[in-house]
């Protein structure tokens, strides 16, 4: 069989497992917010914590909420990894640096996973499941939680209420996450990722590392988190030993934001409203994989970087999925990457991740791009833009503005600092167009909390860990606070009807809108970076 007709194979594997998922994962997503009974396990969280789960929040408390709880996590974890030689499991790695600690603490609460750190050689086990794998789970269903609040403000009007914050969290938590990785940690033990306490084993007089692996690895890839336990991450074969696991993980990676475009057209009583936004993030998601196919079947560089169990098409759909998410997870080295096949990964993130983007965050983000596109579209046509029977007037299109800049400016100011510091030629592997990549590479990743990486730059350095952790903060939290003040306005407005006049959102002039905006952004945005960077080498 050849490379090609395998690649395609395991391409239309993978659309057909998402497609036989799609409805009864986003209905049962769309019943687990929607339901107003409790279950035992919930009750007990809420009696433990003192939450009283039938009170409704307004977007500001939702909000203080989100960066409370996100705080406290941040402490936690710093604390966890400095006090790392009191723990057991730590194997006498010591503590972890504080500059390395606060870069680990922000990266893993915040959905991004950027690993400044050879894990084997630096994170005991207790850190690891207590710390990091808690975070995995906790920070994608923060993700759910704004996304839900968001649609409640489509949903809901003459109302300051978004519904619980906790109860949410919660839901998300011990409803969708925990059993869906729960029994994905069980198929990978089945397909040979390893499971064990041990620090590592003997083979043949060299040390292997090891770890509890699977039950990391499918929380990793479902919470589209990222981070590895060990340092090659998915392109390590105790992670990912087998083309079924290469598959299986993708799969993984994809599921839930594919699912939630279920979820959001169940929640707010139209499906095509899903089926709609569900088809933009496969158009652009297609064309960026056929670009990093393309590239990297060249004969270029036809197998440099890339897993030789996996080959060119195991590596571009998975290098596809992960910087089409915010997981950051790879299989293969993307700064080996011809200029072209890495530059499709990067300006996959550069899109915003939202094709499908994360856990959460890839719905919402899409959903702030289709007020944008309807504005757009106002201005053209001289009519007071409407999206789902809201008007969006100042607020909601400043607030939706606020969202989506958010990530440009940190990541451009971020690279453009380290750019022009002398010290940052000595952390480059490569000089030239390739090495402002891989600066662009970095602080895009970090500011849209992805956690890949063109790991040719060094970035123990204390500039890079708390540039790059302040990129992870400003990049997540800015643009929740914007989604969730723009829930709250939507959710106030009274729903007007549909008139004559009002554009069609579920047809394929909506769709090519929507699509068009969000090339058209990250074009006018970032095309000067990428022309001196992927660009010119792609051109040499």
């Amino acid at each position: 069989m050849s490379p090609l007709v395998a690649g395609l194979l395991q391409a239309g594997i993978l659309v057909a497992a998402l497609a036989v998922v799609h409805r009864p994962l986003g209905d049962h997503m769309a019943r687990v917010f929607e339901n107003k009974s409790h279950t035992k396990a919930e009750l007990a969280v809420y009696r433990f914590a003192r939450i009283d789960p039938d009170a409704e929040q307004k977007w500001s408390t939702y909000a203080y909420g989100v960066l409370g709880f996100s705080f406290v996590s941040i402490v936690f974890l710093y604390v966890l990894q400095r006090a790392q030689a009191l723990l057991p499991f730590d194997f006498g790695r010591g503590n972890v640096p504080p500059g390395m600690a606060f870069n680990t603490a922000i990266s893993f609460v915040t959905n991004t996973n950027w690993q400044s750190y050879v894990p084997e050689a630096v994170m005991g086990h207790t850190v690891q499941m207590i710390g990091l794998t808690v975070q995995n789970f906790v920070s994608a269903a923060v993700g759910l939680a704004v996304a839900v609040a968001l649609i409640r403000g489509f949903v809901r009007h003459r109302t300051d209420r978004l519904g619980n914050l906790w109860v949410d969290l919660t839901r998300g938590t011990l409803r969708i996450l925990l059993p869906i990785a729960f029994v994905a940690a069980l198929v990978l033990i089945a397909l040979g990722v390893t499971m064990s306490l041990k620090s590592g084993v003997d083979v043949d007089g060299q040390a292997i590392a090891n770890a509890p692996v699977a039950s990391q690895e499918a929380i990793k890839e479902l919470g589209t988190n990222g981070g590895g336990v060990l340092n090659a991450n998915s392109a390590h074969p105790l992670e990912n030993p087998s083309e079924w696991t290469n598959l299986f993980e993708i799969f993984l990676i994809l599921v839930i934001p594919v699912a939630l475009t279920r979820t959001f057209g169940r929640l707010v009583g139209q499906n095509k409203q899903g089926y709609v936004l569900l088809s933009v993030m496969g158009v652009i998601w297609t064309a960026m994989l056929a670009v990093i196919w393309g590239a990297e079947a060249s004969g270029l560089r036809p197998l440099e970087g890339k897993e030789l169990r996996f080959g060119v098409p195991g590596s571009a759909i998975f290098a596809d999925a992960t910087t089409g998410t915010s997981t950051g997870a790879v299989n293969s080295l993307h700064d080996s990457y011809t200029g072209l096949g890495g530059g499709g990964t990067l300006l996959n993130i550069l899109f915003g991740e939202m094709t499908p983007g994360g856990v959460g965050t890839g719905i919402y983000s899409i959903l702030v791009m289709a007020i944008i596109a309807m504005f757009l579209a106002g201005l053209m046509v001289g009519r007071t833009p409407e999206y789902l029977g809201k008007k969006l007037g100042r607020k909601e299109v400043t607030a939706a503005a606020v969202s989506i800049l958010a990530m440009p400016t940190v990541l451009l100011i971020g690279a453009g600092i380290a750019a022009v510091l002398p010290s940052t030629q000595g952390v480059l592997n490569n000089p030239g167009a390739h090495g402002l990549s891989e600066i662009l590479y970095a602080y895009a990743s970090a500011s849209n909390n992805n956690g890949s990486a063109f790991a040719g730059i060094t970035v123990t350095s204390d500039w890079f860990q708390a540039s790059l952790g302040l990129c992870m903060l400003f990049g997540r939290f800015i643009p929740i606070v914007a989604v969730l003040a723009l829930a709250g306005s939507l959710a106030a407005q009274k729903k007007v009807p549909v008139t004559a006049g009002t554009l069609p959102t579920t047809g394929p002039l909506f769709a090519t809108l929507l699509t068009g905006s969000i090339v058209l952004v990250a074009a006018l945005t970032f095309v000067p970076a990428l022309a001196l960077g992927p660009i010119a080498e792609a051109l040499q």
